[in-house]
């Protein structure tokens, strides 16, 4: 392809043409043909130049062309590799899309239940803080009601009874109810109820209960004390006279026997006969069982009248000269000295706080 052709030769003689004469038979005529010669050939020359030029030319393109294709056959294959290439990430970024989607499709559900599992659990919480409010509500309504009941009981202790500790205790018991509620509405039923309960602490009691037991004591024993006309004769045995007989002896003692002289210290009721020395016992029994139910009523005047009625049978027809009946006799005279009927207070401070309240919740 990069051959050049070739090209004949042309004899000089042979192209015919007008610029060629005949030769002269002037010897300066044929010089000068001959000296024109030249510039022919240079003409023929110029064609061989440019058909080199061409060919070279040609040869050049062929190789461009050639070579072109080459070039593009080259990017034809990278461009299929590529292709190939873009193909296969293709497919695989379709497939991490596919992936991508499925995954946001589940992220999109969980999101949405995760959302309805929110609204249902604000939806239970709302519940739960109105039901707190409804049960908080009726607990306090409960506890003022035990409150109250509490204290309408302490009332009727003091008012009916007299009985100071179980109305302490009743306050107490509902000041400790309060203190565990710990709210500040609660606040001036405290201070009530504080003040009520010093009140109560400071009234002087008595013990019921051991005074009773002193008295019921005094009742047991009451039916082995001596009466006065069973004192035994303090008179010194008269002496017997010497070388008396026995008959005589024998008349002596039972003269004495039927006759006894006592000393009674001026008791008038002493010689009571058998009938009426039980009943005696049986008054006395009376007014000891009157004087302790005095002393549960806190009737002052009773107990002390029908103290000193017993121990006025204890002194007149008894013997005092018994350990028994003196001791006796002291435990009435202490026990008639004891004050059992005291003003106590009440409880009203309480009651208008709690009614105070309950007005204004």
């Amino acid at each position: 392809m990069n051959d050049t052709p070739e090209i004949p030769a042309v004899a000089p003689d042979s192209a015919p043409g007008p610029a060629v004469a005949a030769a002269p038979s002037n010897p300066s005529t044929a010089t000068a043909t001959v000296h024109e010669q030249p510039p022919q050939r240079a003409h023929l020359a110029l064609p061989l130049v440019a058909m080199l030029v061409a060919v070279l030319a040609l040869a050049g393109a062929a190789w461009t062309w050639s070579d072109s294709r080459e070039r593009i056959r080259d990017l034809k294959t990278e461009l299929g590799r590529r292709l190939a290439e873009s193909g296969g990430q293709v497919s695989e970024t379709r497939l991490l899309a596919r992936n991508a989607d499925d995954a946001m499709r589940q992220v999109s559900e969980k999101v949405a239940r995760i959302e309805s599992q929110m609204v249902t659990s604000q939806q239970q919480q709302l519940s739960l803080e109105a039901l707190y409010k409804d049960l908080a509500q009726g607990r306090d309504q409960w506890t003022l009601a035990e409150i109250e009941q509490v204290l309408l009981t302490a009332a009727q202790q003091l008012q009916l009874a007299g009985n100071v500790k179980a109305a302490i205790i009743a306050l107490e018991g509902a000041d400790t109810r309060l203190q565990r509620l710990d709210k500040p509405q609660f606040t001036a039923l405290r201070r009530a109820i504080a003040a009520d309960l010093a009140s109560l602490r400071a009234t002087p009691s008595i013990d019921e209960i051991g005074t009773s037991a002193r008295i019921e004591a005094l009742v047991t024993r009451s039916a082995s004390f001596p009466l006065a006309s069973a004192q035994s004769s303090e008179a010194a045995p008269a002496a017997r006279p010497a070388g008396a007989s026995s008959l005589t002896q024998e008349l002596w003692s039972e003269l004495k026997r039927l006759v006894q002289i006592r000393r009674v210290d001026g008791n008038e009721g002493v010689l009571l006969p058998p009938d009426q020395a039980f009943f005696l016992r049986e008054n006395l029994r009376l007014r000891l069982l009157t004087a302790r139910l005095d002393l549960l009523t806190e009737d002052q005047a009773g107990f002390q009248a029908d103290l000193l009625a017993a121990q006025d049978m204890l002194t007149r027809f008894f013997n005092t000269r018994d350990a028994g009946v003196a001791a006796a006799i002291k435990e009435i005279k202490h026990l008639s000295s004891l004050q059992i009927a005291t003003r106590l207070p009440g409880i009203d401070a309480s009651l208008a706080a709690l009614d105070a309240y309950k007005g204004n919740p």
